[in-house]
């Protein structure tokens, strides 16, 4: 029996990046299910002992212009992103970055939670959630 082609490995391994690149695109550009004109932006949480920290990207957005709530069971964070002054007035020919009013809904399973804070910094807002109960 001979050994696998390495060409039927590497076509393999492109296709395997390719969905996954594909599917990251997908999850950036989701648009938020109630509000047909809102979209998502991608989300990663992790859990400690105390906390949960929840880290969701939105580059281009200024720290003042989120809003960060916390309700019984979701996390609800909002704003809009706009597009930069420099290109007001320009021609669009490719828009791929979504613009516009986001919101990103995140259900809290488990323990009670608060809200410890939050901070922007390089376009990637870290949210705070202390445990509580």
């Amino acid at each position: 029996m001979s050994a696998r082609d390495p060409n039927d490995w590497m076509w393999e391994r492109a296709a395997e990046l390719l969905e996954r690149t594909a599917w990251v695109q997908r999850r950036f550009f989701q648009v938020a299910g109630e509000r047909g004109s809102a979209w998502e932006p991608p989300a990663d949480v992790f859990e400690s002992e105390q906390e949960l920290l929840v880290l969701i990207a939105l580059p281009g957005v200024a720290a003042e212009d989120v809003d960060v709530r916390c309700e019984p069971g979701m996390l609800l964070v909002s704003a809009r992103r706009g597009l930069p002054v420099a290109c007001e007035g320009a021609e669009v020919r490719r828009l791929e970055i979504p613009q516009g009013r986001f919101h990103r809904r995140l259900p809290l399973a488990g323990t009670g939670f608060e809200l410890g804070g939050h901070a922007l910094d390089n376009g990637l807002l870290l949210v705070r959630l202390r445990k509580i109960g």
